[in-house]
C-alpha cells in the first residue's frame, strides 16, 4: 500500500524528468570545451574510459559537504525525489531509482561520475536526468535548453558525497 503523498510525489519525479531528460543516449567519448567551471552552453572536456570517467571534470575539486546540499536540495539535483538517502531527520524521499546508502561500496569514483554526469550511457532506458549534458535530446524545458543542469563543480561535488556512502 502507497503512503497518501506516493501517488502525487511520483508524478512529481516524472514531471521532472520528462523536463530534464531526453530520450537519446549520447554515443561520443569526450565533450569539449572551456576548462574548469562550466558556463551555459560550455562544458569542460572529460575522458570516458570503460564505464566511468577517472578524472575529475574540467580539473575542479569536489566538495562533500557541498555535494550532500545539492543531493539533499530540492533545487538543481534534487537528488531526493527519485533516491533514499541516508541522512537522519531526513522527511521525504524518493523509491525511483536505488537507494544511495553503500553506493561508493558498489561503484568506483569514475563509475559514479558517470552515473550522474550521463547515466543514460550506462543504461539507454534510465530516467534519471543526465546532469552534465546538452546534446542529443528532445522534449527539454526551455529553461535547460544549451546548457547543463549542473556545472562540472557540482558534480565533482555530489561525486566527493557519493564517494562517503559506504
Amino acid at each position: 500500500m502507497a503512503n497518501k503523498h506516493g501517488g502525487r510525489r511520483m508524478l512529481m519525479a516524472f514531471r521532472l524528468i520528462a523536463a530534464l531528460a531526453g530520450a537519446a543516449a549520447a554515443t561520443t567519448e569526450s565533450v569539449a570545451a572551456s576548462a574548469g567551471k562550466s558556463e551555459p552552453g560550455n562544458l569542460a572536456e572529460f575522458r570516458l574510459i570503460a564505464d566511468g570517467i577517472p578524472e575529475a571534470i574540467g580539473g575542479a575539486t569536489g566538495n562533500a559537504e557541498r555535494g550532500r546540499a545539492l543531493i539533499l536540495g530540492r533545487e538543481a539535483a534534487n537528488c531526493v525525489l527519485c533516491h533514499a538517502v541516508p541522512e537522519p531527520g531526513l522527511r521525504f524521499s524518493g523509491n525511483l531509482g536505488p537507494p544511495l546508502g553503500g553506493v561508493a561500496r558498489t561503484f568506483s569514483v569514475a563509475q559514479l561520475r558517470l552515473r550522474v554526469v550521463d547515466n543514460m550511457r550506462v543504461k539507454p532506458a534510465t530516467i534519471m536526468p543526465s546532469y552534465y549534458r546538452i546534446e542529443g535530446f528532445d522534449q527539454v524545458a526551455g529553461a535547460y535548453r544549451g546548457k547543463p543542469i549542473l556545472d562540472a563543480e557540482q558534480i565533482e561535488d555530489i561525486v566527493a558525497y557519493l564517494a562517503t556512502l559506504r
